[in-house]
């Protein structure tokens, strides 16, 4: 007990700065993911043929294979076959990579959410809209774009948390997450080797920050039911 006692601030220390960077991986994935996606929804929605179609293959590559081969291609892809390691070996290098390659696969995953609910939107609004004189953009901000949250806030949502999980698979390419803060005290970290522990306090980071989040997303929810 008393070594417990002892090793907890230097544990819950190592902790805390993991999850800043697992909070910060999460905040830069939404950040992008959700503006990109919309834009991917409008491409593979596109009258244009090879537009859809290049879209629609995307999505199909980035939602069939796993996130954590994604990972391992887009970090070690640019060093090991165009021998331009861009992103260096820095944990900065790692954040980035990992950055990228979770916008890119979560927005395939949002534009599809968003596709299904422009789609659920009655066409008789767009005509309406247009026989007042609104454009096609004018008709989607002020028309569409609250209904359409309203529809696909409760898939988003179970995204949106899924993403606090799949952030611990950034630890893949050695990005110094939560979870490989926790891990490495089983293997030796600040002089303190084969302790399992930590390991559960790191659960104890993902459920309140999905609580909240639960929370959070449930009252925005209840603000949008006007729009049923």
């Amino acid at each position: 007990m008393e070594t417990f006692m002892q090793q907890l601030p230097t544990v819950l220390h190592a902790l805390n700065i993991g999850f800043i960077q697992t909070l910060k991986l999460f905040i830069v994935t939404l950040l992008g993911a959700i503006p990109l996606g919309l834009l991917i929804s409008f491409g593979s929605s596109s009258r244009i043929k090879p537009i859809s179609g290049f879209f629609k293959l995307m999505i199909w590559i980035i939602r069939g294979t796993p996130l954590m081969l994604q990972l391992l291609i887009i970090y070690y892809f640019p060093g090991l076959v165009l021998h331009n390691n861009i992103w260096g070996g820095s944990e900065l290098g790692r954040f980035l990579a990992s950055c990228l390659a979770f916008i890119i696969n979560y927005a395939c995953y949002f534009s599809e959410i968003f596709r299904g609910g422009i789609q659920s939107i009655p066409v008789g609004q767009q005509e309406a809209g247009l026989v007042l004189g609104m454009s096609k953009v004018e008709i989607f901000v002020h028309v569409k774009l609250l209904q359409m949250i309203k529809r696909i806030l409760p898939p988003m949502s179970n995204e949106i948390l899924t993403l606090v999980k799949d952030t611990s698979l950034a630890r893949i390419i050695a990005l110094q997450e939560v979870i490989w803060a926790g891990q490495a005290f089983m293997k030796g970290s600040m002089g303190i080797s084969g302790e399992i522990w930590p390991l559960f306090f790191t659960m104890v980071y993902y459920l309140v920050f999905n609580g909240l989040l639960t929370v959070l997303l449930g009252k925005l929810e209840k603000k949008l039911e006007f729009f049923r």
